[in-house]
């Protein structure tokens, strides 16, 4: 191991495959980078200890960046001979120590050694840490962390701490029986948290929040951005399909909200979900009081966006209170601009587009094309307020909108949305008679105007009566172009030269509706990227 002066005070660390990875962590110091051998293999649990204050420490292959991909694009298996190896047999690969702040990884396979089950391949916090002692400004960029192919692991990263960032990172093989697993889950860090760009691969749920309750009295994970994934499950986990693989991992949604405040969630690419150890739902705004012992847990100031989900059993699963705990009241819920297509009962679900359960506030659905085969809506349990459903495509089916022991549409919409806006929406096949007037009830799917419906085009054509029918003058439905420019590129990891790499420039004619603070988290998600990489050019990194 051996350390060169460089033209700035930090220094260049090289560990070679027999060096001391640990010694070289506890020797750096701010701005120092440290770097490991591609393709050779460091195997141990590995400690980030606290440091002085000061530019992260980078824990990087030697590869050259050349060689890589360059930043904002997703590493692929192309380039993993490239990436160096570290693993562990038990524990985990890396976990912070309390207080432990300013690492950045570039380029690394994080893992557990072959045939070894880890519960977390990297410990960002247990959850037991008070706040001021949680891991802060942690980034993992162009990382492969993967579980065992044959063994799984529970947990990809446990995200316990602040300012965690997951950037252009391929994240698989997350799969336990019995068990919940994850790609990513956090439940008592404070945030904010910034994942970008990655490829999510879980068996339970791809990425969570919540699950447990926070060690620190009143927290809620907060600050959530969540922009150009791919949440993927592989059919190798399906057990009726002809790939499967032969372990039933434990299946449950792609993405799920137990407790967290001001999230948004744009540009991404859910995809395969299925019934099995839940029933089918893809996308769960669920509050939970998960051990009884956390009365303030909330799911609050949700903004989910020019998303496509496809291939599902049922969309969108939104609980207003815990039913097993006290728990504060799920509300601002706003669900704009998505396209969901393929959301069916051949999926094992019940192919519903949303299940509205016990009593929300000011839930929004808005502009949505869903191609679905089951309910408009669910509703059940206590009746919802501010409930808004304006400008959505969504074929009626058998029950349309439906409420436990009462009847399709104006009967339900009564007692389960009594206070609601519910206008300009496009339900094919439903009764005039039954539901609100100023919506539209065409006799079948092909009266709606689709572009191209068999061929997967489902902007309105230019002949669609409802062009520009929308409450605001815009066509009912998702606008196609802006879903597609959101999500250009999120299932190869790269952008599309419309889709904004990073995440800035949004457009002010988007921003109505959102909260500042999270306009204000995703800003500053794009000025971290920014200054990161201009801090490795000022290294001649």
């Amino acid at each position: 191991m051996s350390a060169s002066d460089g033209p700035h005070p930090a220094s260049v660390i090289d560990v070679g495959p027999s060096d001391d990875l640990q010694a070289a962590i506890d020797q750096a110091q701010p701005g120092d980078t440290i770097r490991l051998v591609a393709g050779a293999t460091y195997t141990g649990t590995f400690t980030l200890p606290p440091k002085a204050a000061g530019d992260p420490i980078l824990i990087r292959t030697n590869a050259p960046d050349t060689d890589l991909p360059p930043a904002g694009t997703r590493v692929r298996p192309e380039h993993f001979p490239l990436l160096a190896k570290v693993n562990a047999g038990s524990g985990s690969v890396f976990v912070a120590a309390p207080g432990a702040h300013d690492f950045h990884f570039l380029g690394l396979e994080i893992s557990p050694t072959p045939g070894t089950f880890l519960y977390n391949v990297i410990t960002l916090g247990d959850g037991t840490e008070p706040l001021a002692q949680q891991p802060r400004d942690i980034v993992l960029e162009r990382c492969y962390i993967h579980g065992d192919p044959l063994a799984g692991s529970r947990r990809g990263i446990a995200l316990n701490g602040q300012g965690i960032s997951v950037l252009d990172s391929r994240l698989s093989d997350f799969k336990e029986v019995g068990a919940d697993s994850q790609a990513l889950a956090g439940w008592s860090g404070a945030g904010p948290f910034t994942i970008v760009n990655n490829y999510l691969e879980g068996a339970a749920e791809n990425l969570m929040f919540g699950g447990a309750d926070p060690s620190v009295a009143g927290l809620v994970p907060a600050d959530i951005v969540v922009r150009h994934n791919h949440f993927f499950k592989p059919l190798s986990w399906k057990t009726d399909d002809p790939r499967y693989a032969g372990t039933h991992w434990s299946v449950k949604n792609l993405f799920e909200l137990k407790n967290a405040r001001r999230v948004l969630v744009e540009g991404n690419v859910f995809e395969q979900n299925w019934a099995d150890a839940q029933s089918g739902f893809s996308i769960l705004f669920t509050v939970r009081n998960q051990d009884g012992t956390a009365p303030w847990s909330q799911v609050d100031h949700v903004v989910f966006r020019d998303n496509i989900l496809r291939h599902a059993g049922a969309g969108f699963n939104i609980l207003g209170y815990d039913n097993n705990f006290p728990s504060q009241q799920t509300g601002n819920v706003t669900i704009r601009n998505n396209l969901l297509y393929d959301v069916a009962d051949t999926w094992g679900g019940n192919g519903a587009f949303l299940q509205m359960l016990d009593g929300t506030s000011d839930v929004v659905a808005d502009h949505n094309t869903v191609l679905q085969t089951g309910n408009v809506i669910t509703g059940d349990g206590r009746p919802h307020t501010g409930f808004v459903f304006t400008n959505n495509i969504a074929p009626h089916n058998l029950y349309g909108v439906i409420g436990t022991n009462y009847g399709p549409g104006n009967s339900s919409l009564n007692v389960y949305f009594p206070v609601r806006e519910f206008r300009r929406n496009l339900i094919p096949g439903a009764s005039i008679a039954a539901y609100p007037a100023d919506n539209f009830y065409p006799a079948g799917i092909g009266d709606i105007g689709f572009t191209d419906l068999s061929g997967g085009n489902y902007r309105l054509s230019d002949t669609s009566p409802y062009k520009n029918a929308g409450t605001d003058g815009k066509d009912v439905g998702a606008d196609i172009p802006s879903v597609e420019r959101a999500t250009c590129g999120a299932v190869n990891g790269t952008y599309c030269p419309s889709s904004n790499p990073g995440g800035g420039g949004l457009p002010l004619g988007n921003l109505a509706g959102i909260p500042v603070i999270i306009i204000l988290v995703a800003i500053a998600a794009v000025a971290v990227t920014l200054i990161l990489v201009a801090w490795r050019r000022r290294r001649g990194e």
